[in-house]
């Protein structure tokens, strides 16, 4: 039933009540502010009453009721949306009153409605007990039917519910309270009871989506708090109401559906939120479409599902091309709808129409045009153009090319252009116009996804492209590149060699082809200007530094005279074939052997700059003359490129011996040379190798020459030693001279920490007084005679010389100058001599005067060129300030 119908249940009345007999009328239910009770069923947990369809209460049988009143509760079921309700029908207990007897009498009040009148909200929740003097009868405690309690009452609070009492406070007092969730654990005090007269209050508001039922017990206790009842289940029910306005998921919603979909395809869900008792008319959302925009080619494109929410197409006719996108203002309102009840809410429905591929490429027009310079590739002859008015950029749009018809030999392809899808018609095989002078292609275009299924090719999706080559200056180029050539080397000068002409491409074109030499390395060819006759400048050498592997390597020119010229170039190779004109060498030049036979042999070849078959095997002889030759060596034949050369003789002096040897080739004809081999011979040890003195008299030198060397190389080393021993000796008796710093306290050669911050020279462990000069010359005057270091101070007598004046006068510098000069020079104690010069010791003071009572003259300019007359030490000095005026 709808929410009215359960408030109407709610608002049953008791109207009749009459002692009760078999079939007496008792009490009539009756619905408050209700049209209809179709589909309605009564039914009670108490068997002594029934309930009749129209909502009437009867005594099912004659019964004995208690004193006072009693209690049952009454079920509604309404079958439709199996739904069940309960509510609590409460009957007093009076006497039998008729019709005539209920009157008024003067001066007096008739009470006995009023004592039959019960309190509307009283509970009797525990069995009335018979007193001790009737009969009693056991019950089972009482269920008591739960409270229901509406949301968002205006009050005025506390706001009383009901009142609980045991029928034993008419004997003690009973203390009442409740325990549960709103009374005393959180949320704390939503009711609260009267302990004395049982009454239970709600104390504020009640908001059933914050919490929608409430369980509480209720317990009753003498005076001195010992329970008097068993806790009673109380259950308090929030009775919804429609105070929550439906709240969709999301404020705008995107969707989208491909263009022409049929009707009823699926698009989109929108769902909305009710905070109310989804199982009431309060939470049950239904949907529907405000407004659709825009509202083409119909008003009505899309509907949606009332209760899940789901948008559909409804009607043909998607096209993105007109249309791509839809604006769908969906409104969601409780209540099962109803506008004039129900809260609403809306959002946005953004449906987006997809792309399919249902419009093919169409090219712009029916034919194209371009032309290309022959010899060319890779260079864009033409654009194609085309119209698609599917998604750009997408599968749908994009195109592809193809050349159906006119390009056999595959010249040219079509490649698209991913921005602009014009298709690019590039060569990418050069075409030649002495072959070709124009083409006709036919091409054809289609996208790169599949059309729509039932959309056909349009005609309009082929085009003819009409290519012209242009004719440009060809180089000659010659036919045989690299031509080769064989001939035997050693041809003489201006032998015809062969021809190695060109061709020109152009057969269209008058021109005429010249020859020039681009690379002769050996400058050995000549190149006929006008028909490319080849000859020989020069002999043909196969053993030139110019050959590699028997092959000579030449480049001509072939220009012709276009405009512009152009040139070709071609390689003629020549193979050059051996012929026997290079006699063989000996190797090697130079060799070693023993004065005594048997002990080595020399192994001799020959080097033959030919190449087979004019080098070996060759032939080794040794000449008859002179006769020594063949008297003193001979040679033995190991196979046909060695031999060994050794003594025939028992023994030969040593010495050096040259061997002239014939070696002749196997050339046709051969070819020989007599070659010299330089031969040491020596005397040798028991391994058959040279020893020292063998060798020096191998180079030639005699007996007493040999002894001669080897007393000078002992006088040599004699000296040597003696000048080494010469050497030590002074050097000892130059450390045990005095010094005049002790070595061990010498800081000259020391390291000095400079990163010690101390207490300056008092803070050192040196002897500076060293360093300083010495007051007395009694340990230098009493040294022995001998070698004087040359970094001790000379000893004598120390001049005294004239007391300065403190303040000179700038006049008298040169004679200030020409005294300090004539006091160093005499003096023997200043330096040079290799001394100590001490820079970082502070002493007492110094014995010269001070320096800042010299003052420049400035009484006019100073002519500085009497300096010249002071020595060489002063040149400098007066070539810098001397000469005088210069301006």
């Amino acid at each position: 039933m709808m929410d009215k119908e359960r408030s109407c249940i709610r608002d049953w009345k008791i109207y009749h009540v009459f002692s009760l007999m078999h079939a007496d009328y008792v009490i009539l239910v009756k619905f408050s502010s209700c049209s209809s009770t179709k589909g309605v069923q009564y039914e009670t947990n108490n068997l002594d009453f029934k309930v009749g369809p129209d909502g009437t209460v009867f005594a099912a049988r004659e019964m004995q009721l208690p004193p006072r009143q009693i209690a049952f509760v009454v079920t509604v079921w309404d079958y439709q949306p199996m739904e069940r309700w309960d509510a609590i029908v409460r009957l007093l207990v009076g006497e039998k009153i008729f019709p005539h007897s209920v009157h008024k009498q003067k001066g007096k009040k008739s009470t006995s409605l009023e004592i039959m009148q019960p309190p509307n909200d009283m509970l009797l929740p525990w069995p009335q007990h018979q007193n001790s003097n009737g009969l009693r009868r056991q019950k089972r405690d009482w269920v008591i039917p739960p409270i229901n309690v509406p949301e968002n009452s205006r009050g005025p609070f506390p706001q009383q519910l009901v009142r609980i009492r045991s029928d034993k406070d008419n004997d003690i007092p009973i203390r009442y309270s409740i325990t549960g969730v709103g009374a005393d654990q959180p949320p704390m005090e939503v009711f609260n009871i009267d302990s004395m007269s049982g009454r239970m209050y709600v104390t504020r508001p009640m908001d059933r989506e914050e919490r929608a039922s409430y369980h509480l017990r209720a317990h009753a206790v003498d005076m001195n708090g010992n329970k008097v009842e068993n806790p009673i289940d109380l259950y308090i029910y929030v009775i919804d109401m429609n105070d929550n306005r439906p709240e969709f998921i999301n404020q705008v919603y995107n969707g989208s559906v491909d263009e022409g979909s049929k009707p009823g395809t699926y698009v989109m869900t929108v769902t909305a939120n009710d905070a109310d008792d989804s199982t009431t008319a309060n939470g049950m959302v239904r949907y529907r479409i405000v407004t659709q925009t825009p509202q083409s080619p119909s008003q009505n494109m899309f509907t949606i599902n009332s209760e899940t929410g789901d948008i559909v197409t409804v009607a043909a006719g998607l096209d993105r091309e007109k249309v791509q996108q839809y604006t769908v203002i969906v409104q969601a309102t409780d209540m099962e709808g109803n506008l004039n009840y129900g809260l609403s809410n809306t959002a946005t429905a953004i449906i987006t129409v997809t792309d399919v591929n249902d419009n093919p490429p169409e090219f712009t027009t029916s034919t194209y045009a371009g032309e290309v310079p022959e010899n060319r590739i890779e260079v864009v002859v033409a654009n194609l153009t085309v119209m698609d008015r599917d998604q750009p950029h997408s599968p749908n749009w994009n195109a592809v090319y193809r050349i159906i018809s006119g390009d056999p030999s595959g010249h040219f392809s079509i490649r698209t252009d991913p921005v602009t899808n014009e298709g690019m018609v590039t060569v990418v095989k050069a075409v030649d116009y002495e072959m070709n002078r124009a083409f006709m292609l036919t091409v054809m275009v289609s996208n790169q996804a599949p059309l729509a299924s039932g959309i056909q090719m349009s005609f309009q999706s082929t085009a003819g492209v009409t290519i012209s080559v242009m004719d440009i200056n060809e180089a000659p180029y010659f036919p045989s590149n690299h031509k080769l050539i064989r001939l035997e080397e050693g041809v003489p000068m201006g032998t015809v060699l062969t021809t190695f002409s060109a061709v020109d491409p152009d057969r269209f074109m008058q021109q005429a082809v010249r020859y020039s030499k681009l690379s002769d390395p050996a400058n050995w060819l000549n190149i006929n200007a006008t028909n490319g006759q080849i000859t020989t400048a020069a002999v043909l050498d196969r053993e030139s530094v110019y050959i590699k592997n028997n092959v000579y390597e030449a480049t001509f020119l072939a220009a012709d005279n276009g405009i512009p010229p152009a040139s070709g170039t071609g390689t003629l190779q020549i193979y050059l074939i051996d012929i026997n004109d290079n006699a063989p060498e000996l190797l090697p030049k130079e060799a070693q052997v023993c004065e005594k036979p048997n002990l080595n042999v020399i192994n001799i070849t020959a080097a033959d700059a030919d190449i087979d078959p004019n080098i070996g095997p060759y032939v080794f002889e040794l000449p008859f003359m002179p006769s020594a030759v063949r008297k003193n060596w001979t040679i033995t034949r190991l196979n046909g490129d060695y031999a060994q050369l050794s003594l025939r003789i028992m023994y030969l002096e040593a010495g050096v011996y040259d061997v002239p040897i014939i070696v002749t080739d196997s050339g046709n004809p051969p070819l020989s040379n007599m070659s010299i081999i330089k031969v040491k011979v020596c005397p040798c040890d028991e391994n058959g190798d040279c020893t020292t003195i063998g060798a020096v008299a191998a180079a030639g030198l005699g007996t007493g020459a040999i002894i001669a060397i080897l007393i000078c190389i002992i006088i040599l080393l004699t000296m040597v030693l003696l000048f080494v021993v010469w050497m030590k000796r002074r050097e000892k008796e130059r450390h045990t001279k005095q010094l005049l710093i002790d070595p061990e306290d010498d800081v000259r050669d020391n390291i000095l920490k400079y990163d010690e911050e101390g207490g300056g020279e008092e803070d050192q462990d040196y002897d500076l007084s060293q360093l300083q000069q010495p007051e007395t010359m009694d340990h230098v005057l009493n040294k022995a005679p001998g070698v004087r270091r040359v970094d001790e101070r000379p000893v004598g007598a120390e001049p005294q010389y004239p007391i300065r004046p403190v303040v000179p006068h700038p006049g008298d510098i040169g004679d200030f100058i020409n005294e300090g000069l004539r006091a160093a020079d005499n003096d023997p104690t200043a330096p040079p001599y290799d001394s100590l010069l001490v820079f970082d010791y502070e002493g007492s003071g110094s014995t010269a005067g001070s320096v800042s009572s010299l003052n420049s003259s400035s009484s006019g300019d100073q002519d500085y060129d009497y300096l010249n007359d002071w020595g060489p030490r002063f040149k400098k000095l007066a070539d810098m300030y001397g000469g005088g005026d210069e301006d």
